[in-house]
């Protein structure tokens, strides 16, 4: 099947985990697990609180008047995409793809940036003053400026294809938000160093969805929607 010279993207960073609402849930100083078992935390145990649940049905009723009906769904590996992909678009498959993934922080999960820069202190200053370039230690550390960023560009150059699977030739990508920085990188064609400044002032709404269009062989921003709970 020929790919699509025109499509809908829809990315929507997930709903509220109980990581957004407290920030004190996983983070201990001193840490009491490893690197790898922090990030298994992460990815497999933090789920939607009740607001995130709401937000999800929000995302329900406004998602078929922005992308059609059927459209192709990937999320990243994290249970929290993946509860407000199943939440908002019910009786849709959807696939689980690396490329959404949220920055890898390797062996720094859920540190407080005390231990951090006591830990590791040839990385702080970049972690301080350049946080695009900073590379978390241990395995699977990875920069956004880095990784995160090849990751959405491998992610955002297979959509023509992904997107010819779908009736209305439209994707949700339910993710996070330092790959939204990295999309957005791509996208608009911004220098990831504004975006990362502008996300220091308002990051990405939880359940906030940003809406592009392919046309002519370049995406196009195309509007955004954010919920009222």
């Amino acid at each position: 099947m020929a790919p699509r010279t025109e499509l809908t993207l829809a990315v929507i960073r997930h709903a509220e985990s109980t990581e957004n609402a407290r920030k004190t849930t996983l983070y201990r100083d001193p840490r009491p697990w490893a690197g790898t078992a922090a990030h298994a935390l992460s990815r497999d145990l933090v789920g939607l609180t009740p607001r995130g649940f709401e937000q999800s049905l929000w995302l329900r009723r406004a998602l078929p008047e922005l992308v059609g009906p059927d459209p192709v769904v990937r999320t990243s590996e994290y249970r929290r995409a993946q509860d407000t992909a199943t939440l908002a678009l019910p009786g849709l498959p959807s696939e689980a793809t690396t490329a959404l993934n949220e920055q890898h922080y390797g062996d720094a999960t859920y540190m407080t940036k005390r231990e951090l820069f006591a830990t590791y202190p040839e990385g702080a200053e970049d972690r301080r003053l350049r946080k695009h370039l900073w590379v978390p230690p241990g395995e699977g550390g990875e920069s956004l400026a880095g990784g995160v960023l090849r990751r959405a560009g491998a992610f955002i150059t297979a959509l023509p294809v992904l997107a010819s699977t779908a009736a209305a030739g439209a994707v949700v990508a339910v993710t996070h938000h330092t790959a939204i920085l990295a999309l957005r990188t791509l996208l608009e064609g911004r220098p990831v160093t504004d975006l990362v400044d502008e996300a220091r002032r308002r990051k990405t709404p939880n359940a906030a969805i940003l809406l592009y269009q392919l046309r002519d062989g370049h995406f196009h921003a195309a509007g955004s929607a954010e919920p009222d709970c």
